[in-house]
């Protein structure tokens, strides 16, 4: 009888396998997985960082001329925000948008809450920021950047933090307001956010960034030489103005492509942060938060991000030196390679412990990935003008 019995069961077990049309498969991890934006045709493409593959392609969210991503705690799930203010959960496993809502007319990123519950949006228009539920993509909270009767400002800099008092922390930046905004949603549906202002930062903050620790926000004013620094371990935060007057004595030069900081570069004590308009990287101790270095590039630095490690700090260019990335060693600080993996390149993504980068390049419609110890091309993945790259170990990392 029990024999009779478990053949039953692996007949019923086949039976349902065949009538499902699929068959059986070995569970699937998302630790290796990730998305490249394919920004021309509103695409984004599944990665796979061991394999060193594209595993499929995701179709039907809307303008992402500057789309970003956050993934879900499990790294299930990848929250896309596009410029069209389109906000899409998609599932990386099967490959499908299980969400999407218009929530603004143009929208520039986004974060996660730290425990995963929620999902908020930066946006320039209407201007403000919106929380969502991360399950439901429900709006949880509205934010209106208002800072005067009548007057939104644009969003930027939007950055998870650490929780305080049972809330959910977030910190961004009004660029028209020269204000740094911190808003604590509160886990209790229906109460309002608590948002405390701070004001006259300096002018025109661009971009921000948060320590790994979350301890420190920190904010590029495109206004004015310098940065705002906020200590969030303080009981009451203020802003205050570090790297004053870096360019002090030269000539400005135009901007050809705003720089971005939200790739955090650190290595030691030492922070490396993009020069506005200059060929420069700034080397900053993070102690003191003065400027300790420079360090001489081939162009107007976009993106300067570290290797998991902090050995190597990596950097790419506005035009017309797009074209070409440089690698920093920083045990020396001193430029040690250029490499010029095709034109137009928009993002570089470590992978979780930092053996390999791959680094889009829009205008050569492909992904390359490169070996960071021998910097040889390990694979080159065909790809529609590629931008973004996210890996969904960026799910366990504050300000990411």
């Amino acid at each position: 009888m029990e024999c009779a019995a478990r053949m039953a069961r692996r007949l019923s077990a086949v039976l349902a396998l065949a009538l499902c049309g699929c068959a059986a498969v070995a569970p699937v991890g998302t630790g290796d997985l990730g998305v490249v934006i394919e920004r021309a045709k509103g695409t984004v493409a599944v990665v796979n960082t061991t394999s060193k593959a594209v595993l499929g392609e995701i179709p039907g969210l809307g303008d992402l001329s500057h789309a970003s991503v956050v993934f879900s705690r499990d790294g299930l799930y990848a929250y896309v925000f596009g410029r069209d203010g389109g906000l899409s959960k998609v599932n990386l496993l099967t490959r499908r948008v299980e969400s999407r809502v218009m929530q603004a007319g143009n929208s520039i990123g986004g974060a996660m809450s730290q425990d995963g519950r929620f999902v908020a949006a930066q946006n320039y228009t209407p201007g403000g920021v919106k929380v969502f539920d991360a399950q439901t993509l429900a709006l949880v909270a509205d934010i209106p950047a208002e800072y005067e009767s009548g007057k939104l400002s644009r969003v930027v800099g939007l950055a998870d933090a650490p929780s305080v008092g049972g809330g959910q922390r977030f910190v961004f930046s009004l660029f028209d307001a020269d204000e740094i905004w911190i808003a604590d949603v509160p886990a209790t549906p229906g109460q309002a956010p608590r948002v405390q202002r701070l004001k006259q930062i300096g002018h025109q903050p661009y971009d921000a960034l948060i320590t790994p620790d979350g301890r420190y926000y920190l904010a590029g004013l495109f206004g004015e030489d310098g940065l705002a620094l906020v200590d969030l371990w303080a009981a009451q935060p203020q802003a205050r103005k570090v790297l004053s007057g870096y360019g002090k004595g030269q000539e400005p030069l135009p901007v050809f492509k705003m720089p971005h900081l939200r790739g955090w570069a650190v290595a030691g004590r030492h922070a490396y942060l993009p020069a506005i308009g200059r060929h420069e990287v700034l080397v900053v101790d993070t102690e003191s938060w003065k400027e300790v270095g420079r360090i001489a590039v081939a162009g107007q630095p976009v993106f300067v991000m570290a290797r998991p490690d902090g050995r190597q700090v990596w950097v790419n260019f506005a035009v017309p030196d797009y074209s070409r990335v440089q690698v920093i060693d920083t045990a020396s600080n001193q430029v040690v390679k250029t490499l010029e993996p095709g034109k137009a390149v928009l993002h570089l993504e470590f992978t979780p412990r930092g053996e390999q980068v791959w680094i889009s390049s829009r205008d050569a419609n492909h992904v390359s990935v490169i070996d960071t110890s021998s910097f040889d091309t390990l694979a080159t993945l065909p790809l529609d003008a590629p931008s973004g790259v996210f890996f969904t170990p960026r799910a366990g990392r504050i300000g990411f």
